[in-house]
């Protein structure tokens, strides 16, 4: 007869995309706080649709039916359209899939990223705890009332939910009535700052969130081409719709760098070269993008949002403030940024306490995981 775990013993399931940054970034970053433990991902996706692959060997990684094969070769509305048709098709399958690996791992501690895959837990009863994504409970609900059902069923029936913002954390008590705890978005400071430290002049002016109209990416373009100066623009972006894409590229300048989706070290060594990093999406929760950008010493160019409010000042006074009625607002950014960047961004210790990921999940991992 086997042993029975306790709960602190426990296996620990990321059930997620394997192709999802996020949520390959919080599996690694709790197999690394939790390393007594076994902690693996289950997924249903890894390449596809343009992407790289981007699990290695060295992760321990399960899979229900894998989609990959059936996905259309490049990332657009259709594509969209078409995946979330087929992966409605197949829920029978994983649902099937799901269940049976239950069966096997049955003290297994479920923890679904996002809400496809809370969704995918509730409709075959297996309790896990949640992390919906900003828009999918700041926007999406607003937009569809069905959706809006489906999302507050969903919460209601999870073991725990955990969201990156006081915002988010408001939403859902609104949505749902469910009480979430927030962990805020980290980042790995410590490699971060390596990249850092090896840089003295900056001049890049980068945007690396997803090319989508969520983005505003046509925006960014647009205001830069309106300025006298015409500074080159570097774009890397972990995700893309082809049709926005085709569009918002016909007016790039001929300097323009199109990078499109790079490794977590080029991306460090990217930021550790820009002056600024805009980051204007319609909505955002707790972006970890912007912090990695401060941690690198880049300024940042943003529209308000209350994150900020909860920024160390050290981290704080490297935004700023995007007002997008001001036909101007590039130029001034990039002026701050001019003048910020002079210094270099040493962060405090409240700083590395509050948005070290490995730190902030440590706080956590005990409360959530047992």
């Amino acid at each position: 007869m086997g042993v029975i775990k306790t709960k602190s013993e426990n296996d620990i399931v990321i059930l997620g995309g394997a192709r999802d940054y996020h949520a390959v970034d919080w599996y690694r970053a709790i197999r690394r706080v939790a390393s007594e433990r076994r902690v693996s991902m289950l997924t249903d996706t890894i390449v596809g649709e343009g992407f790289e692959k981007i699990v290695s060997e060295e992760d321990d990684v399960e899979q229900l039916y894998v989609v990959d094969s059936l996905l259309l070769g490049k990332g657009s509305r259709l594509a969209d359209l078409w995946r979330n048709l087929l992966k409605l098709m197949v829920l029978p399958l994983q649902i099937i899939l799901l269940r049976r690996f239950m069966a096997k791992n049955p003290t297994a501690i479920m923890h679904a990223h996002p809400m496809y895959y809370m969704f995918l837990c509730w409709i075959a009863g297996v309790k896990c705890g949640v992390t919906p994504q900003g828009s999918e409970i700041l926007v999406r609900p607003k937009r569809s009332r069905l959706y809006r059902y489906f999302a507050r069923r969903t919460l209601q029936a999870a073991a725990f939910v955990t969201v990156d913002s006081i915002s988010m954390k408001d939403s859902v008590q609104q949505l749902s009535g469910v009480k979430a705890l927030v962990v805020q978005n980290g980042v790995d400071t410590e490699e971060i700052l390596k990249y850092a430290t090896k840089v003295e002049k900056r001049s890049r002016i980068s945007s690396i969130r997803g090319v989508t109209p969520l983005y505003r990416i046509r925006e960014v373009v647009d205001a830069r081409n309106r300025t006298e100066e015409k500074i080159p623009l570097t774009f890397v972006y972990p995700f893309k719709d082809d049709d926005y894409y085709v569009t918002t590229k016909a007016v790039f300048m001929e300097d323009d760098e199109d990078l499109g989706r790079v490794s977590k070290e080029d991306l460090y060594s990217l930021l550790a070269e820009t002056l600024l990093t805009i980051s204007i999406p319609n909505s955002d929760s707790s972006p970890r993008s912007v912090y990695e950008a401060v941690f690198a010493g880049s300024c940042v160019a943003a529209e308000y949002n209350q994150y900020m409010e909860l920024m160390p000042a050290c981290m704080r006074e490297r935004v700023f403030v995007v007002n997008l009625k001001d036909d101007d607002w590039f130029a001034k950014a990039v002026d701050f940024a001019r003048v910020k960047c002079i210094t270099p961004f040493i962060p405090s210790p409240e700083a590395i306490e509050h948005y070290d990921q490995y730190k902030s999940l440590e706080r956590v991992v005990k409360q959530i995981y047992g």
